[in-house]
Parts: structure tokens; sequence; C-alpha cells
């Protein structure tokens, strides 16, 4: 309950003072390619709840029906203000709203796609137990700013299949 009222307050108040950063990053990102400023996606939450997960768009329309491939940091689908956006996370912002409504909280694991939750071991299935962060570790680690992360380092192996 107390980390709920944190998460509303402090989305609440975030919302509030980054309005003018938000709209100035959805007008970039509207001018800079066609198609909308926020990019939607189905994801998996508290207790196998589907949601919208809402980010700033950083690729081009129609870039998701291509499938999930990495190619690196050239990606041509990518925008060049998206590049910016993924670079400093500022895509992660409008996720705020998920808080502040109540499909993630701040901090908590990464919330994921269906096709891929649908692969989970009942193990793995836990993480579906909490409401899934915004802020989550997964999304630190996948830049240069992880060495800074103020948590456990929690050293990863292969599960044992049983």
């Amino acid at each position: 309950m107390i980390k709920r009222v944190f998460d509303l307050l402090f989305a609440a108040s975030a919302l509030l003072l980054l309005l003018p950063l938000l709209l100035i990053l959805a007008l970039a990102v509207a001018w800079g390619s066609p198609g909308g400023a926020l990019f939607r996606q189905e994801r998996v939450g508290l207790n196998g709840r589907s949601f919208q997960l809402i980010k700033f768009r950083s690729m081009r329309p129609g870039s998701e029906a291509q499938g999930q491939i990495t190619i690196g940091g050239n990606d041509p689908r990518i925008t060049g203000v998206g590049k910016m956006l993924r670079k400093t996370k500022l895509d992660e912002l409008p996720q705020l709203w998920n808080v502040l409504v109540g499909d993630m909280s701040l901090v908590g694991p990464r919330p994921e796609v269906p096709r891929y939750v649908a692969l989970y071991t009942p193990e793995q299935r836990n993480a579906l137990s909490v409401r899934p962060g915004s802020l989550a570790r997964a999304a630190w680690c996948t830049s240069k700013r992880a060495n800074f992360w103020p948590g456990p380092r929690i050293r990863t192996a292969p599960m044992s299949r049983k």
C-alpha cells in the first residue's frame, strides 16, 4: 500500500513537472518522422493481466510488423530523434502514465510481451506476482549506466531443469 501511494505521488508530480519536456519531446518525435508521437505495445503485468505500455516512438511506423530483430547500433528503423531518446532513456518517460493508472510501479521487473510470457517456466512466472516496473534493472543494464546501479549485483546462471 505504501509503495503504491509513493508511486502515485511520484508519478503525478513527475508528470506535472515534466509536462513541458514531454510536450517538446512529443513534438520532436511527431515532426521527426511520419506517425504519432507515442508507441503502444501490449505487455503482461501483475497477475498476468495485459496492459498497453506507452513510450515515445523511436522507430519508423510499421517497424514492429517486421518482427523483433537485433541489428545493433545502426538499425535503419530507428529515427534520428528516436536514437537520442533511446540513448538518454527519455523514450521511457510516458511510462509514468502507466505508473499513475496502476499498470506499472516505479520499480519492479520488466514487463514482457505476451509471446515471451507464454514461454515462461513456472519459476519465471513468479515475476507476474508483482507490478512490473518502469525502472527495471534490465533496462539500465543495457546501457553504459549499468555500473551506477545502486542495488545488489545479481549473478545469473542457467536454470536447471527438474
